[in-house]
């Protein structure tokens, strides 16, 4: 008969480890090295252009051929009839996108890339923080706990030194 601690450690092991598991956190890691590229190329790009609003067009508008034409590829022409009902204040997604993209292009050449993501984080994590806690847009609500708090404290602190 199995130990029940080997049982325990097998359940929450499976439940947090799993292929699916590894596979999301790295993508998403994959994904946050895209994002800490993209923001000094797409600097580079506002600086050949000279504008940083041109810069970051450029980038939605080769981002949005990209899908359009994945989207296509895999799941043909999506019905119209589905996006005209979507809520409207869901599309501001769109604009938040264009907002990081612009800000990130014009913040990376004056604070270099590290103190921009530093800040970028926090900005994101102190936001998590808050959705999470009024389990915004469908999330599952999770406590505001002291650990989390400790993890927004300790990357206000990689900012700070990020400076140093």
């Amino acid at each position: 008969m199995e130990d029940r601690a080997l049982r325990q450690s097998r359940r929450v092991t499976g439940l947090r480890m799993s292929p699916t598991f590894l596979l999301t956190l790295a993508v998403v890691v994959a994904a946050g090295c895209a994002i800490a590229t993209q923001a000094p190329v797409n600097a580079a790009l506002g600086r050949s252009l000279d504008s940083t609003l041109a810069a970051a067009a450029v980038s939605f508008g080769v981002g949005f051929l990209a899908l359009a034409g994945l989207t296509l590829a895999l799941h043909g022409p999506p019905p119209a009839a589905r996006l005209a009902s979507a809520p409207p204040g869901l599309l501001v997604g769109g604009l938040l996108g264009a907002f990081f993209v612009w800000a990130m292009l014009w913040a990376v050449p004056m604070l270099g890339a590290l103190t921009a993501f530093a800040a970028l984080v926090l900005g994101q994590l102190v936001t998590a923080l808050i959705l999470d806690a009024g389990g915004a847009f469908g999330l599952p609500a999770q406590d505001i706990s002291p650990a989390r708090l400790g993890a927004l404290a300790l990357v206000g602190a990689g900012l700070v030194l990020s400076r140093l």
